[in-house]
């Protein structure tokens, strides 16, 4: 009678499946995430510079239709009207805001797991920061690293310029278009380049493939090296909007390092993002003067 019960009783429960393997991002992936960034940049670049374009094109065809003007006369207010500075300022905060919303729904749709894990190790550090303390070393960074990385840039350049794109484009733009290029330089641009360095390529460089028994092992040289070689990779990257000019390069890489670190110790991406976006806050702050000084 027992044996026929048990043969007919609930079979004992599965025991629990094992956790997924995390979908980490090896180091060909971050660079290639990484391209696919400025790739993105410049589709939606010529995307939205192409319809402003035809909307332009339209409205002047609209009010010089006349055939006796000639297309030759339209072609050259088109070039005119393309060439307005408050034009161009927003087509590239539009382009901007396109690239990198993009950018970040990628990866939080391709590492979901990883987006909020703290250790630099584990996750992209969407969390908050295990100090206070550590958003006043970003305050302090963000100061320090244009003044620093100023004299520096002097030095290494001599008497060749430095200036970059984004400073030349807003020379001849508006009030209203100098703040929205300054808002997009500040926020969109600190928050995705610091999501690709210090949270894709910073973990993949530390060895994010590693089995979970190993993690605390990384060593102080793998350290060094996925700072150096992330920061300096971030320097470089921006070697076309600087005009190539690779005394601009040592700057950056000073700003890479600290963000680096900040990401290391706290935690957190945001302390890493505050920091980059004082750094350019600072560095807009002084082309808005000497393109529109006081008096």
């Amino acid at each position: 009678m027992n044996a026929a019960t048990d043969v007919f009783a609930d079979p004992p429960p599965l025991p629990p499946a094992p956790p997924a393997p995390v979908r980490a991002p090896g180091v060909g992936e971050a660079i290639g995430l990484l391209a696919l960034y400025f790739a993105l940049q410049l589709a939606a670049g010529f995307a939205v510079g192409s319809l402003v374009g035809l909307v332009v094109g339209m409205r002047i065809g609209f009010t010089h239709g006349d055939a006796k003007t000639g297309g030759d006369h339209t072609l050259h207010a088109l070039q005119v009207a393309m060439g307005n500075p408050d034009l161009r300022t927003g087509v590239t905060a539009a382009t901007l805001l396109i690239a990198a919303s993009a950018t970040l729904w990628i990866v939080h749709r391709r590492w979901p797991r990883q987006w909020r894990l703290a250790q630099a190790w584990q996750g992209f550090g969407f969390a908050p920061s295990s100090s206070m303390a550590f958003y006043g070393a970003a305050l302090a960074l963000g100061v320090a690293v244009p003044v620093i990385g100023g004299v520096l840039t002097r030095l290494l350049a001599g008497s060749h310029p430095v200036t970059q794109d984004i400073a030349q484009m807003g020379q001849g733009a508006s009030l209203a278009g100098r703040v929205v290029l300054a808002l997009s330089a500040v926020t969109l641009g600190p928050l995705v380049e610091e999501t690709l360095f210090r949270g894709v390529l910073f973990s993949s460089l530390l060895g994010f493939r590693r089995r979970q028994a190993m993690l605390p092992a990384v060593g102080n040289a793998r350290i060094v090296l996925a700072i150096g070689l992330s920061a300096l990779l971030f320097g470089m990257v921006h070697l076309p909007d600087l005009g190539w000019r690779w005394y601009a390069v040592p700057n950056l890489a000073l700003l890479g390092i600290g963000c680096a670190w900040l990401r290391l110790k706290s935690g957190s991406l945001w302390p890493a993002v505050m920091a980059h976006g004082i750094n350019n806050l600072l560095a807009v702050a002084g082309w808005f003067v000497m393109t529109h000084p006081p008096g």
